[in-house]
């Protein structure tokens, strides 16, 4: 191992110190004066404004009374491409119910997305994302990551990797025929 035990002895010198704290010891955060964020402050999907790659302003907050499907993808994610057709025809079968569907590109350029959307094949908006963006929603750390997010901002799904789709547009349906969820 190299450097030897150095590290063990340098955790429990810490760990033994006389200003360490046990977990017992460690204040309680409701007492002090901070509050465990409530299970909805947690679903809550994060909001954000961009510009779509065809100039038109995103918001999520302005779609707080839709069904929102926000799919993070790139241009060389096989799996992505896979997927982009069926939620541009669900955009499109779905819009009038209240489905919106946001295409977030994890691509480090405009130029291959610009290319792939200029095939006309995808009916949805679509913004450059990046690790601001990718962490609000708790960090991309593969692709395709899709989120679900009900009438009231609410994030009910998460699908990490290639969804199943059968079972993705179920519960779409689902939520659009609860309009108050």
């Amino acid at each position: 191992m190299r450097g030897g035990p150095r590290w063990l002895v340098c955790v429990l010198a810490v760990l033994l110190s006389p200003g360490a704290m046990t977990a017992a010891q460690m204040p309680d955060p409701t007492t002090a004066g901070i509050s465990a964020p409530s299970r909805d402050e947690r679903d809550k999907a994060a909001d954000f404004q961009r510009t779509a790659l065809d100039g038109t302003s995103v918001s999520l907050a302005n779609w707080r009374d839709k069904v929102v499907l926000l799919n993070f993808w790139a241009t060389w994610c096989a799996p992505c491409l896979v997927e982009m057709p069926r939620f541009s025809g669900w955009q499109r079968q779905y819009a009038r119910q209240g489905l919106q569907v946001l295409g977030i590109s994890m691509d480090d350029s405009t130029e291959p997305v610009q290319r792939l959307l200029s095939h006309g094949n995808v009916s949805y908006p679509v913004i450059m994302g990046d690790t601001t963006l990718a962490k609000l929603y708790g960090g991309i750390f593969g692709l395709p990551s899709t989120f679900l997010v009900d009438r009231s901002g609410r994030i009910v799904g998460r699908f990490r990797g290639e969804a199943n789709l059968e079972d993705l547009e179920r519960r779409i349906q689902g939520l659009l025929e609860n309009p108050h969820p």
